[in-house]
């Protein structure tokens, strides 16, 4: 149930972006998820991408500071609440998110997140009937 997340640091600077997804594109990885948060002078682009470990080694030899995280993606009906009513449930049975992103694909929606204990986090799942997406199906996205 776990899913292998890239989190690369980044200069803020014009290009940076543009250079990670040439040099996994002309790999041939496919990114299937990401985001970035960033400040004035650097950002972190987490990447959910085809080629987890493979990615990792590539950019590693480009120079990129680059970390593989464990993180859960549940799915959730594309409809308002939808999201609310799990976030609820996690809290209940207190599970902290230190980060989540997310996507919708049609009747659906994917949501990566980042619990401060995953185990308990997928227990917590599972027990309430929400379904998590495997790591082959969110990589062949």
């Amino acid at each position: 149930m776990l899913i292998k997340q890239l989190s690369i640091f980044l200069e803020n600077k014009t290009g940076r972006l543009n250079e990670v997804s040439n040099i996994l594109g002309n790999a041939g990885i496919n990114m299937s998820a990401f985001t970035v948060a960033d400040t004035s002078e650097f950002g972190i682009l987490r990447l959910i991408v085809s080629e987890p470990e493979r990615a990792y080694k590539i950019l590693r030899e480009s120079l990129f500071s680059v970390n593989l995280t464990d993180v859960v993606c549940l799915n959730c009906p594309n409809k308002p609440g939808a999201l609310a009513k799990a976030l609820q449930i996690l809290s209940d049975n207190n599970v902290s998110i230190e980060y989540l992103y997310a996507y919708s694909m049609g009747e659906s929606a994917n949501v990566v997140l980042k619990p401060d204990n995953l185990d308990h986090c997928i227990a917590v799942l599972q027990e309430h009937k929400i379904e998590l997406v495997r790591a082959s199906e969110l990589y062949k996205i």
